[in-house]
Protein backbone atom coordinates (compact mmCIF):
# COMPACT_ATOMS: atom_id res chain seq x y z
CA UNK A 1 0.00 0.00 0.00
CA UNK A 2 1.42 3.34 -1.06
CA UNK A 3 2.72 5.50 1.41
CA UNK A 4 2.07 9.35 1.94
CA UNK A 5 5.17 11.36 2.30
CA UNK A 6 4.58 15.34 2.68
CA UNK A 7 6.68 17.17 0.24
CA UNK A 8 6.22 20.78 0.47
CA UNK A 9 7.96 23.02 -2.78
CA UNK A 10 10.57 24.82 -1.71
CA UNK A 11 9.95 28.51 -0.76
CA UNK A 12 13.08 29.82 -2.14
CA UNK A 13 12.18 28.01 -5.63
CA UNK A 14 8.87 28.95 -5.75
CA UNK A 15 8.83 32.48 -4.84
CA UNK A 16 11.32 32.80 -7.96
CA UNK A 17 9.36 30.84 -10.25
CA UNK A 18 6.02 33.50 -9.08
CA UNK A 19 8.16 36.42 -10.30
CA UNK A 20 7.71 35.05 -13.80
CA UNK A 21 3.81 34.53 -14.15
CA UNK A 22 3.97 37.39 -16.95
CA UNK A 23 3.39 40.48 -15.19
CA UNK A 24 3.71 43.94 -16.15
CA UNK A 25 3.85 46.98 -13.59
CA UNK A 26 0.22 48.29 -15.25
CA UNK A 27 -1.43 44.68 -15.06
CA UNK A 28 0.09 44.11 -11.44
CA UNK A 29 -1.05 47.46 -9.97
CA UNK A 30 -4.38 46.80 -11.59
CA UNK A 31 -5.05 43.38 -9.50
CA UNK A 32 -3.83 45.43 -6.25
CA UNK A 33 -6.87 47.76 -7.34
CA UNK A 34 -9.02 45.24 -7.77
CA UNK A 35 -7.89 44.44 -4.06
CA UNK A 36 -8.94 47.98 -3.50
CA UNK A 37 -12.29 48.20 -5.11
CA UNK A 38 -13.16 44.38 -3.24
CA UNK A 39 -12.95 46.46 -0.10
CA UNK A 40 -15.00 49.24 -1.06
CA UNK A 41 -12.51 51.95 -1.55
CA UNK A 42 -13.75 55.05 -3.35
CA UNK A 43 -10.19 56.24 -4.14
CA UNK A 44 -7.15 54.85 -4.73
CA UNK A 45 -3.93 57.24 -5.01
CA UNK A 46 -0.80 55.62 -6.79
CA UNK A 47 3.11 57.18 -5.45
CA UNK A 48 6.20 56.49 -7.36
CA UNK A 49 9.12 58.17 -5.50
CA UNK A 50 12.94 57.79 -7.30
CA UNK A 51 13.69 60.99 -4.81
CA UNK A 52 15.17 59.08 -1.78
CA UNK A 53 18.08 56.17 -1.46
CA UNK A 54 15.54 53.82 -1.70
CA UNK A 55 12.57 54.12 -4.03
CA UNK A 56 9.27 53.31 -3.85
CA UNK A 57 6.23 52.54 -5.28
CA UNK A 58 2.88 53.03 -3.02
CA UNK A 59 -0.63 52.12 -3.16
CA UNK A 60 -2.89 53.57 -0.94
CA UNK A 61 -6.73 52.98 -0.61
CA UNK A 62 -9.78 54.37 1.46
CA UNK A 63 -11.49 51.11 1.69
CA UNK A 64 -12.73 49.02 4.94
CA UNK A 65 -9.30 48.06 6.27
CA UNK A 66 -8.14 45.28 8.18
CA UNK A 67 -6.80 43.93 11.68
CA UNK A 68 -4.39 41.78 12.13
CA UNK A 69 -5.62 38.41 11.48
CA UNK A 70 -7.09 39.51 8.24
CA UNK A 71 -3.80 40.72 7.13
CA UNK A 72 -2.26 37.62 7.91
CA UNK A 73 -4.12 35.61 5.96
CA UNK A 74 -4.48 38.13 3.02
CA UNK A 75 -0.43 37.56 2.96
CA UNK A 76 -1.20 33.55 2.91
CA UNK A 77 -0.39 32.46 -0.36
CA UNK A 78 -4.20 31.52 -1.44
CA UNK A 79 -6.09 32.86 0.52
CA UNK A 80 -9.07 31.18 -0.68
CA UNK A 81 -10.20 28.42 -2.55
CA UNK A 82 -10.76 30.04 -6.12
CA UNK A 83 -14.21 27.42 -6.01
CA UNK A 84 -16.10 28.86 -2.65
CA UNK A 85 -18.82 31.35 -3.34
CA UNK A 86 -17.85 34.52 -3.44
CA UNK A 87 -19.65 38.58 -3.25
CA UNK A 88 -20.84 39.52 -6.45
CA UNK A 89 -18.44 42.52 -5.71
CA UNK A 90 -15.27 40.38 -5.37
CA UNK A 91 -12.83 40.78 -7.93
CA UNK A 92 -10.20 38.48 -7.06
CA UNK A 93 -10.28 34.61 -7.48
CA UNK A 94 -7.39 32.59 -6.56
CA UNK A 95 -5.96 34.83 -3.35
CA UNK A 96 -2.50 35.24 -5.34
CA UNK A 97 -3.24 38.06 -6.73
CA UNK A 98 -1.32 40.57 -4.39
CA UNK A 99 1.54 38.35 -3.77
CA UNK A 100 2.65 37.51 -7.49
CA UNK A 101 1.69 40.54 -8.84
CA UNK A 102 3.91 42.44 -5.50
CA UNK A 103 6.71 39.73 -6.65
CA UNK A 104 6.80 40.68 -10.02
CA UNK A 105 8.11 44.06 -9.67
CA UNK A 106 10.00 44.22 -5.86
CA UNK A 107 11.77 42.04 -3.65
CA UNK A 108 9.79 43.31 -0.39
CA UNK A 109 6.39 43.80 -0.20
CA UNK A 110 5.40 45.56 3.22
CA UNK A 111 1.17 46.09 3.71
CA UNK A 112 -0.10 48.50 6.67
CA UNK A 113 -3.83 48.70 7.33
CA UNK A 114 -6.06 50.36 9.58
CA UNK A 115 -9.48 49.66 11.09
CA UNK A 116 -11.13 51.87 13.16
CA UNK A 117 -8.43 52.06 16.12
CA UNK A 118 -6.28 49.21 15.06
CA UNK A 119 -3.39 49.66 12.96
CA UNK A 120 -1.03 46.55 11.84
CA UNK A 121 1.54 45.86 9.55
CA UNK A 122 3.27 42.91 7.85
CA UNK A 123 6.18 42.19 5.44
CA UNK A 124 7.01 39.43 2.90
CA UNK A 125 11.05 39.62 1.97
CA UNK A 126 12.36 37.33 -0.83
CA UNK A 127 15.88 37.76 0.63
CA UNK A 128 15.05 36.38 3.64
CA UNK A 129 12.89 33.61 2.41
CA UNK A 130 15.57 32.96 -0.06
CA UNK A 131 18.35 32.49 2.78
CA UNK A 132 15.85 30.62 4.67
CA UNK A 133 14.18 28.52 2.38
CA UNK A 134 10.88 28.72 4.06
CA UNK A 135 7.37 31.45 4.06
CA UNK A 136 8.73 33.17 6.66
CA UNK A 137 6.64 36.54 7.20
CA UNK A 138 7.25 39.12 9.52
CA UNK A 139 4.74 40.84 11.28
CA UNK A 140 5.69 44.53 12.71
CA UNK A 141 5.26 45.94 15.67
CA UNK A 142 3.67 49.62 16.63
CA UNK A 143 6.95 51.28 16.22
CA UNK A 144 8.59 49.94 12.66
CA UNK A 145 4.69 51.18 10.99
CA UNK A 146 5.18 54.70 12.26
CA UNK A 147 8.57 54.66 10.85
CA UNK A 148 7.45 54.03 6.59
CA UNK A 149 7.29 55.89 4.15
CA UNK A 150 3.34 57.33 3.49
CA UNK A 151 2.00 55.45 6.53
CA UNK A 152 0.82 59.18 7.96
CA UNK A 153 -1.33 59.16 4.44
CA UNK A 154 -4.02 56.60 6.38
CA UNK A 155 -5.39 58.88 8.59
CA UNK A 156 -8.78 56.58 8.75
CA UNK A 157 -9.91 52.71 7.56
CA UNK A 158 -7.31 51.97 4.53
CA UNK A 159 -4.68 49.79 3.51
CA UNK A 160 -0.91 51.19 1.65
CA UNK A 161 0.89 48.79 0.33
CA UNK A 162 4.67 49.64 -0.16
CA UNK A 163 7.38 47.82 -2.95
CA UNK A 164 10.61 48.48 -1.94
CA UNK A 165 13.97 46.51 -3.69
CA UNK A 166 12.38 47.61 -6.96
CA UNK A 167 14.53 45.42 -9.20
CA UNK A 168 12.67 44.67 -11.91
CA UNK A 169 10.67 48.05 -12.24
CA UNK A 170 14.41 49.71 -13.61
CA UNK A 171 16.20 47.13 -15.61
CA UNK A 172 19.15 47.54 -14.59
CA UNK A 173 19.45 51.21 -15.36
CA UNK A 174 20.51 54.29 -13.49
CA UNK A 175 20.26 58.16 -13.43
CA UNK A 176 18.22 59.86 -16.07
CA UNK A 177 17.80 56.86 -18.14
CA UNK A 178 16.19 54.91 -15.35
CA UNK A 179 13.95 58.17 -14.64
CA UNK A 180 12.63 57.91 -18.31
CA UNK A 181 12.35 54.14 -18.16
CA UNK A 182 10.28 55.21 -15.10
CA UNK A 183 8.00 57.71 -16.39
CA UNK A 184 7.23 55.66 -19.66
CA UNK A 185 5.88 52.69 -17.26
CA UNK A 186 4.24 55.05 -15.54
CA UNK A 187 2.36 56.86 -18.93
CA UNK A 188 1.55 52.89 -19.88
CA UNK A 189 0.18 52.20 -16.41
CA UNK A 190 -2.21 55.54 -16.12
CA UNK A 191 -3.49 54.69 -19.53
CA UNK A 192 -4.12 50.63 -18.72
CA UNK A 193 -5.79 51.86 -15.47
CA UNK A 194 -8.13 54.30 -17.49
CA UNK A 195 -9.58 51.83 -19.94
CA UNK A 196 -9.11 48.24 -17.38
CA UNK A 197 -11.51 50.53 -14.92
CA UNK A 198 -13.41 52.75 -17.34
CA UNK A 199 -16.64 51.93 -15.56
CA UNK A 200 -15.80 52.45 -12.38
CA UNK A 201 -13.97 55.95 -12.98
CA UNK A 202 -16.88 57.04 -15.04
CA UNK A 203 -19.44 56.05 -12.17
CA UNK A 204 -21.50 53.40 -14.18
CA UNK A 205 -21.00 50.75 -11.84
CA UNK A 206 -23.70 51.27 -8.75
CA UNK A 207 -22.56 52.65 -5.91
CA UNK A 208 -18.80 52.03 -7.00
CA UNK A 209 -17.34 55.17 -8.50
CA UNK A 210 -13.78 55.31 -7.85
CA UNK A 211 -10.91 57.85 -8.36
CA UNK A 212 -7.38 56.98 -9.05
CA UNK A 213 -4.80 59.10 -9.05
CA UNK A 214 -1.07 58.33 -9.87
CA UNK A 215 1.34 60.57 -8.96
CA UNK A 216 -1.04 63.56 -7.70
CA UNK A 217 -2.44 63.11 -11.60
CA UNK A 218 -6.22 62.09 -11.66
CA UNK A 219 -6.73 59.19 -14.08
CA UNK A 220 -9.45 59.76 -16.81
CA UNK A 221 -11.39 57.19 -17.79
CA UNK A 222 -10.99 55.88 -21.62
CA UNK A 223 -14.39 54.70 -22.82
CA UNK A 224 -13.41 51.81 -25.82
CA UNK A 225 -17.08 52.55 -26.91
CA UNK A 226 -16.97 55.98 -27.70
CA UNK A 227 -20.40 56.38 -26.11
CA UNK A 228 -20.52 60.40 -25.50
CA UNK A 229 -20.26 60.91 -28.93
CA UNK A 230 -23.85 61.16 -30.98
CA UNK A 231 -22.95 59.46 -33.85
CA UNK A 232 -22.49 55.90 -32.13
CA UNK A 233 -24.53 52.87 -32.84
CA UNK A 234 -25.84 50.86 -30.08
CA UNK A 235 -27.32 47.29 -31.58
CA UNK A 236 -29.39 45.42 -29.52
CA UNK A 237 -28.24 43.82 -26.48
CA UNK A 238 -28.15 40.07 -26.36
CA UNK A 239 -28.99 37.75 -23.22
CA UNK A 240 -27.21 34.10 -22.74
CA UNK A 241 -27.80 31.73 -19.95
CA UNK A 242 -24.83 29.95 -19.17
CA UNK A 243 -25.25 27.73 -16.11
CA UNK A 244 -27.93 29.60 -14.14
CA UNK A 245 -25.99 33.02 -14.34
CA UNK A 246 -26.97 35.54 -17.45
CA UNK A 247 -24.16 36.75 -19.40
CA UNK A 248 -25.51 40.12 -21.78
CA UNK A 249 -23.92 40.95 -24.79
CA UNK A 250 -23.95 45.07 -25.89
CA UNK A 251 -23.02 45.74 -30.14
CA UNK A 252 -21.46 49.07 -30.79
CA UNK A 253 -20.55 50.35 -33.73
CA UNK A 254 -17.63 53.22 -33.32
CA UNK A 255 -18.14 56.41 -35.28
CA UNK A 256 -16.20 57.01 -38.23
CA UNK A 257 -12.97 59.37 -37.56
CA UNK A 258 -14.64 62.00 -39.49
CA UNK A 259 -17.79 62.09 -37.05
CA UNK A 260 -14.99 62.46 -34.03
CA UNK A 261 -14.52 66.09 -32.81
CA UNK A 262 -10.42 67.29 -32.55
CA UNK A 263 -10.46 66.39 -29.00
CA UNK A 264 -11.87 62.91 -28.89
CA UNK A 265 -10.10 62.20 -32.05
CA UNK A 266 -6.64 63.14 -30.33
CA UNK A 267 -7.78 61.26 -27.33
CA UNK A 268 -8.87 57.54 -29.20
CA UNK A 269 -5.28 58.24 -31.20
CA UNK A 270 -3.31 58.29 -28.51
CA UNK A 271 -4.81 55.86 -26.54
CA UNK A 272 -6.35 53.15 -29.14
CA UNK A 273 -4.85 51.42 -31.82
CA UNK A 274 -8.56 50.81 -33.90
CA UNK A 275 -7.48 47.46 -36.19
CA UNK A 276 -6.03 45.79 -32.99
CA UNK A 277 -8.48 46.84 -30.98
CA UNK A 278 -11.74 45.62 -32.37
CA UNK A 279 -13.49 42.86 -30.91
CA UNK A 280 -15.14 41.48 -27.69
CA UNK A 281 -14.59 43.53 -24.49
CA UNK A 282 -14.82 41.04 -21.55
CA UNK A 283 -16.17 42.62 -18.23
CA UNK A 284 -16.36 40.60 -14.78
CA UNK A 285 -18.00 42.37 -12.23
CA UNK A 286 -17.34 45.40 -14.44
CA UNK A 287 -13.91 45.49 -14.45
CA UNK A 288 -12.24 44.82 -17.91
CA UNK A 289 -10.05 41.45 -17.88
CA UNK A 290 -9.66 41.14 -21.66
CA UNK A 291 -10.32 43.04 -24.72
CA UNK A 292 -9.44 42.98 -28.66
CA UNK A 293 -10.27 39.56 -29.15
CA UNK A 294 -12.81 38.18 -32.18
CA UNK A 295 -12.25 34.39 -30.77
CA UNK A 296 -11.33 33.12 -34.60
CA UNK A 297 -15.04 34.01 -35.12
CA UNK A 298 -13.95 36.41 -37.87
CA UNK A 299 -10.57 37.64 -38.97
CA UNK A 300 -9.49 41.42 -38.02
CA UNK A 301 -9.73 43.89 -40.86
CA UNK A 302 -9.40 47.62 -41.73
CA UNK A 303 -13.38 47.14 -42.63
CA UNK A 304 -14.39 46.29 -39.23
CA UNK A 305 -11.76 48.17 -36.92
CA UNK A 306 -14.96 50.40 -36.13
CA UNK A 307 -16.97 47.01 -34.74
CA UNK A 308 -16.60 46.40 -30.74
CA UNK A 309 -18.94 44.03 -28.75
CA UNK A 310 -19.69 44.20 -24.58
CA UNK A 311 -19.66 41.43 -22.73
CA UNK A 312 -20.23 40.78 -19.21
CA UNK A 313 -20.29 38.10 -16.83
CA UNK A 314 -20.40 37.47 -13.36
CA UNK A 315 -17.80 35.86 -11.20
CA UNK A 316 -19.32 32.77 -10.37
CA UNK A 317 -18.84 31.50 -14.16
CA UNK A 318 -14.96 32.52 -13.77
CA UNK A 319 -13.59 28.97 -14.32
CA UNK A 320 -15.76 28.79 -17.66
CA UNK A 321 -14.37 31.87 -18.56
CA UNK A 322 -10.93 29.80 -17.94
CA UNK A 323 -9.83 33.33 -16.22
CA UNK A 324 -5.80 33.25 -15.37
CA UNK A 325 -4.52 34.58 -12.16
CA UNK A 326 -3.36 37.86 -14.49
CA UNK A 327 -6.98 38.77 -14.93
CA UNK A 328 -5.55 38.74 -18.86
CA UNK A 329 -7.07 36.11 -20.33
CA UNK A 330 -10.53 35.01 -20.99
CA UNK A 331 -12.35 32.81 -23.30
CA UNK A 332 -16.54 32.50 -23.77
CA UNK A 333 -18.20 29.11 -23.27
CA UNK A 334 -19.18 27.78 -25.58
CA UNK A 335 -22.84 29.01 -25.36
CA UNK A 336 -21.18 32.75 -25.50
CA UNK A 337 -18.95 31.72 -28.53
CA UNK A 338 -22.37 30.71 -30.54
CA UNK A 339 -24.66 33.73 -29.72
CA UNK A 340 -21.89 36.02 -30.81
CA UNK A 341 -21.10 33.88 -33.94
CA UNK A 342 -24.73 34.70 -35.14
CA UNK A 343 -24.58 38.58 -34.39
CA UNK A 344 -21.34 38.98 -35.77
CA UNK A 345 -22.05 38.85 -39.26
CA UNK A 346 -24.64 41.86 -38.54
CA UNK A 347 -21.68 43.52 -36.51
CA UNK A 348 -19.26 43.48 -39.18
CA UNK A 349 -21.66 44.44 -41.66
CA UNK A 350 -22.29 47.93 -40.19
CA UNK A 351 -19.05 48.55 -39.19
CA UNK A 352 -18.03 48.59 -42.72
CA UNK A 353 -20.64 50.32 -43.50
CA UNK A 354 -19.42 53.01 -41.34
CA UNK A 355 -16.03 52.47 -42.86
CA UNK A 356 -17.01 53.06 -46.20
CA UNK A 357 -19.53 55.61 -45.70
CA UNK A 358 -17.36 58.44 -46.91
CA UNK A 359 -16.27 57.00 -50.14
CA UNK A 360 -19.71 55.80 -51.04
CA UNK A 361 -20.99 59.07 -50.37
CA UNK A 362 -18.32 60.71 -52.68
CA UNK A 363 -20.12 58.92 -55.53
CA UNK A 364 -23.08 59.07 -54.48
CA UNK A 365 -23.58 63.12 -54.68
CA UNK A 366 -21.14 63.71 -57.31
CA UNK A 367 -22.27 63.26 -60.97
CA UNK A 368 -19.03 63.12 -62.31
CA UNK A 369 -16.32 61.66 -59.91
CA UNK A 370 -12.29 61.93 -60.66
CA UNK A 371 -12.04 58.10 -59.24
CA UNK A 372 -14.20 54.87 -60.75
CA UNK A 373 -13.89 51.80 -58.91
CA UNK A 374 -14.49 48.44 -60.32
CA UNK A 375 -15.12 44.95 -59.13
CA UNK A 376 -15.05 42.32 -61.96
CA UNK A 377 -13.23 39.00 -62.63
CA UNK A 378 -10.39 40.72 -62.43
CA UNK A 379 -11.07 41.84 -58.53
CA UNK A 380 -11.03 44.94 -57.41
CA UNK A 381 -9.32 48.05 -59.11
CA UNK A 382 -9.41 52.14 -59.38
CA UNK A 383 -9.06 54.05 -62.79
CA UNK A 384 -9.02 57.79 -63.10
CA UNK A 385 -12.16 58.09 -64.76
CA UNK A 386 -11.66 59.18 -68.44
CA UNK A 387 -14.88 61.17 -68.89
CA UNK A 388 -14.01 63.65 -65.95
CA UNK A 389 -14.83 66.94 -67.49
CA UNK A 390 -11.28 67.73 -66.66
CA UNK A 391 -9.83 64.96 -68.71
CA UNK A 392 -12.27 65.80 -71.71
CA UNK A 393 -11.22 69.25 -71.44
CA UNK A 394 -7.85 68.56 -72.12
CA UNK A 395 -8.50 65.92 -74.28
CA UNK A 396 -9.89 68.16 -76.80
CA UNK A 397 -7.08 70.83 -76.34
CA UNK A 398 -4.46 67.64 -77.74
CA UNK A 399 -3.85 66.22 -81.13
CA UNK A 400 -4.27 62.59 -81.63
CA UNK A 401 -0.67 61.92 -80.46
CA UNK A 402 -1.29 63.76 -77.38
CA UNK A 403 -4.56 62.22 -76.30
CA UNK A 404 -2.82 59.21 -76.85
CA UNK A 405 -0.23 60.07 -74.05
CA UNK A 406 -2.47 61.68 -71.56
CA UNK A 407 -4.96 58.31 -71.80
CA UNK A 408 -1.62 56.02 -71.45
CA UNK A 409 -0.71 58.23 -68.59
CA UNK A 410 -3.92 58.42 -66.80
CA UNK A 411 -4.19 54.63 -67.11
CA UNK A 412 -0.52 53.76 -65.86
CA UNK A 413 -1.52 56.18 -63.09
CA UNK A 414 -4.77 53.57 -61.78
CA UNK A 415 -2.34 50.78 -62.23
CA UNK A 416 0.56 52.55 -60.22
CA UNK A 417 -1.72 53.12 -57.17
CA UNK A 418 0.70 52.99 -54.15
CA UNK A 419 -2.11 50.59 -52.04
CA UNK A 420 -0.27 49.15 -49.77
CA UNK A 421 1.21 52.55 -48.55
CA UNK A 422 -2.18 54.36 -48.74
CA UNK A 423 -3.52 51.36 -46.20
CA UNK A 424 -0.75 51.46 -44.22
CA UNK A 425 -0.90 55.36 -44.17
CA UNK A 426 -4.82 55.74 -43.63
CA UNK A 427 -4.41 52.92 -41.10
CA UNK A 428 -2.17 54.85 -38.74
CA UNK A 429 -2.84 58.05 -39.01
CA UNK A 430 -7.04 58.50 -40.57
CA UNK A 431 -7.52 61.81 -39.57
CA UNK A 432 -4.33 63.45 -41.11
CA UNK A 433 -4.82 61.66 -44.47
CA UNK A 434 -5.12 63.62 -47.51
CA UNK A 435 -5.29 66.52 -45.93
CA UNK A 436 -3.95 69.77 -46.66
CA UNK A 437 -4.08 73.32 -45.39
CA UNK A 438 -4.82 75.39 -48.20
CA UNK A 439 -5.69 79.28 -47.27
CA UNK A 440 -8.72 80.51 -48.85
CA UNK A 441 -6.72 82.71 -51.46
CA UNK A 442 -5.34 79.67 -52.93
CA UNK A 443 -8.45 77.81 -52.94
CA UNK A 444 -10.10 80.55 -54.65
CA UNK A 445 -6.78 80.90 -57.18
CA UNK A 446 -7.36 77.19 -57.66
CA UNK A 447 -11.74 77.57 -58.33
CA UNK A 448 -10.29 80.42 -61.16
CA UNK A 449 -7.70 78.00 -62.61
CA UNK A 450 -10.58 75.13 -62.67
CA UNK A 451 -13.08 77.29 -64.56
CA UNK A 452 -9.87 78.51 -66.78
CA UNK A 453 -9.42 74.68 -67.58
CA UNK A 454 -13.08 74.05 -68.07
CA UNK A 455 -14.76 77.08 -69.69
CA UNK A 456 -11.86 79.61 -70.53
CA UNK A 457 -12.10 82.67 -69.11
CA UNK A 458 -16.10 83.54 -69.26
CA UNK A 459 -19.05 81.18 -69.31
CA UNK A 460 -20.07 77.93 -68.12
CA UNK A 461 -22.70 76.78 -65.78
CA UNK A 462 -23.00 76.85 -62.28
CA UNK A 463 -24.60 73.30 -61.46
CA UNK A 464 -21.69 71.76 -63.82
CA UNK A 465 -19.07 73.80 -62.01
CA UNK A 466 -20.08 72.63 -58.89
CA UNK A 467 -19.76 68.85 -59.58
CA UNK A 468 -16.78 69.53 -61.13
CA UNK A 469 -15.27 71.12 -57.85
CA UNK A 470 -16.63 68.67 -55.20
CA UNK A 471 -15.10 65.65 -57.23
CA UNK A 472 -11.81 67.15 -55.81
CA UNK A 473 -11.18 66.31 -52.23
CA UNK A 474 -9.40 69.72 -51.82
CA UNK A 475 -12.29 71.40 -51.76
CA UNK A 476 -14.89 68.94 -50.33
CA UNK A 477 -14.73 70.66 -46.74
CA UNK A 478 -14.93 74.02 -48.10
CA UNK A 479 -18.31 74.29 -49.56
CA UNK A 480 -18.77 77.91 -47.81
CA UNK A 481 -15.71 79.29 -50.53
CA UNK A 482 -17.37 77.08 -53.05
CA UNK A 483 -20.38 78.20 -53.18
CA UNK A 484 -19.33 82.04 -52.59
CA UNK A 485 -17.17 81.74 -55.80
CA UNK A 486 -20.29 80.50 -57.61
CA UNK A 487 -22.16 83.08 -56.51
CA UNK A 488 -19.94 85.88 -57.48
CA UNK A 489 -18.76 84.51 -60.92
CA UNK A 490 -21.43 82.82 -62.51
CA UNK A 491 -24.72 84.98 -64.09
CA UNK A 492 -27.00 82.48 -65.27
Amino acid sequence: MAREHPLPPSAASLSASMRDLGYSLETAVADLIDNSISADANEVKIFCDLSGDTPILCIIDNGCGMVEDDLIAAMRHGTANPKLPRKATDLGRFGLGLKTASFSQCRSLTVVSRRDSSICGAEWNLDLIDNRDDWLLNILDQEEITTLPYVDHLTSNGTIILWRELDRLFEDETGTKRDEIVNEKLDALERHLSLVFHRFLAGEIKGRKISIFVNGHPVEEFDPFCRKNSAIQRLPEEIVHVGGAVVTMRPYILPHHSRLSPSEYQFYQNRSDFISNQGAYIYRGGRLMAWGDWFRLVPKGEATKLARVRIDFPNTLDESWTIDIKKSRARPPHAVRERLRQIIAKITDRSTTVHRARGQKLFQEVEAPLWERYADSGGIRFEVNREHPLVLSLRSKLDGAGERQLLMLIESIGHALPVEMIYSDYSQHPKEFGSEAVEKEELIRRLEALREVLYGPEGGNSAGFREVAKSIRIFENRADILENYIAENFYE
